[in-house]
């Protein structure tokens, strides 16, 4: 096979894409892209990145030296160019979009897109799932879906692929017009809009133009796919058709959504699933559990029908779908007495996210004396309505029958003192203040989740609680 044909890249490619000069001889076939040092394989292109905390350049030695085959720098001194080739560009981040954008530009793939407030890399994640039955499919690691992710995703992907999909995200209004313009999907997919990062923004209405930015990128005769049962369906059409995009389709409980929910069965572990799917009734066990997992999987096999791809087999893979690190992964441990379970939803939270992990510590059953413990920290870049929208979560602590509440961090504090004392536990500054209160509480038979926002630290504590009590298995989820 020649270098072309196996390599991702070509150093000719590269130099097209970047405009960039060469220094040194490129000896390796280029089979990956990287940004960072410490994950370096044989063959990788370093992109030497410069953030807010690291200059990616102190580490292109190092890079070079663990296997990298040509590294992408803005500056360079002797040790550098001793240590392997190097592509010299004026600005490595725009070479790296450069980069995607050549990728996107010689793929045949279709591609699809996610946004939404909530459940966008669960639905990424079952997308590669369902669509990995029908042919290659190339899907972001993690949540890259900011502006090094989404051209990083885009620069790794192989030229053979036959599906692509790509998660958007956003802190700011524009930043999804941004990227989506590098993406330009054939599908994209709205999941839901609600009061996350509402301190970057007026309203709860503004978050959705700014997700509805997704629009602009779609690719001539594409489709949108939105929630119908949001209150804002109307709007984001709206702004849909405003674009030219006339395919606009639905899906929820609603009957009148194209892809609807005829019913479920929730489970603790699973989901068993029967939708209508732009007119194929199809029924499904789901691997990963919830009502929002749920939802969120007819959007997932729309996308599946609607690229062509075998929609029987991509329902069947879906009981192989298991959740993202920290977002409802469930640990088993063991106390001296008896096991335990965590339900790690660590990742991040805002109040949407928080109730449906709260539904879901509500279909747990505690054995023997156990409890139902929700452990929560701060939601955090909700704006003025942060205390008022942290406090409403009794409601939903109520709903779930739990027991025992110990939560973290100022904005909690609200919510903690409004609770009945009878489901007050504990609350701290910090969740490393709450950690020694938390593990010496700890009983057997005991279901806890844990949530908050990542600047919250609440993964530090599924972390403390592994590394007190054995890990009897991951439990399947």
């Amino acid at each position: 096979m020649s270098m072309a044909e196996q390599s991702l890249w070509t150093i000719d490619e590269l130099l097209a894409a970047t405009g960039g000069k060469l220094i040194g001889d490129v000896i390796q076939t280029l089979t990956g892209v990287e940004i960072d040092s410490r994950a370096v394989s044989n063959g990788d292109i370093f992109i030497a990145i410069k953030g807010d905390n690291q200059d990616g350049h102190s580490y292109v030695s190092k890079a070079l030296k663990a296997g990298a085959g040509i590294a992408v720098v803005s500056q360079f001194d002797d040790e550098m160019s001793r240590a392997g080739p190097l592509l010299v560009v004026g600005d490595t981040l725009e070479a790296m979009e450069k980069i995607g954008l050549a990728s996107r530009a010689r793929s045949n793939a279709k591609i699809i897109a996610v946004t939404g407030s909530v459940g966008k890399t669960t639905t990424k994640d079952a997308l590669g799932v369902a669509l990995d039955t029908s042919g290659k499919t190339h899907i972001s690691l993690a949540s890259f879906n900011n502006h090094w992710g989404v051209p990083l995703t885009l620069a790794r992907m192989p030229r053979d692929t036959k599906y692509g999909v790509f998660e958007v995200g956003m802190n700011h209004a524009g930043e999804i017009s941004t990227l989506v313009a590098m993406v330009r999907p054939h599908i994209a997919i709205i999941t839901a809009i609600a009061e996350s990062h509402l301190g970057h923004f007026t309203s709860v209405e503004a978050i959705a133009d700014a997700k509805a930015e997704i629009f602009e990128g779609i690719e001539a005769g594409g489709a949108a796919i939105i929630n119908r049962d949001s209150q804002f369906f109307d709007r984001l059409k709206q702004q849909a058709n405003d674009l030219g995009i006339l395919n606009v389709i639905g899906f929820g409980h609603d009957d009148r959504a194209e892809i609807h929910l005829k019913k479920s069965a929730l489970h603790n572990t699973c989901s068993c699933v029967t939708a209508d799917v732009l007119g194929d009734v199809v029924t499904f066990k789901l691997g990963s559990p919830g009502e929002h997992v749920v939802m969120n999987t007819l959007a997932v096999l729309g996308a599946v029908k609607m690229v062509g791809a075998d929609l029987a087999l991509a329902a069947l893979s879906l009981s192989k779908l298991q959740p993202p690190k920290g977002r409802g992964v469930r640990i088993q441990l063991q106390t001296i007495d008896g096991p335990f379970l965590v339900i790690d939803e660590s990742y991040n939270a805002n109040p949407v996210s928080m109730r449906a992990a709260l539904a879901l510590l509500a279909r747990a059953e505690p054995k023997g004396r156990g409890r139902r413990v929700a452990v929560m920290g701060d939601m955090l870049e909700l704006g003025e309505n942060g205390p008022a929208m942290h406090k409403g979560l009794g409601e939903a602590i109520e709903d779930a029958q739990v027991d025992s509440v110990y939560a973290c961090g100022p904005m909690m504090k609200t919510m903690f003192d409004a609770l009945p004392s009878y489901r007050r536990a504990a609350w701290f500054e910090t969740s490393r203040e709450l950690e020694n209160q938390l593990l010496d509480e700890v009983r057997s038979g005991d279901v806890m989740m844990v949530k908050g926002s990542l600047g919250s630290k609440m993964g530090p504590l599924v972390v403390a609680l592994q590394n007190k009590f054995k890990s009897v298995d991951v439990a399947s989820a």
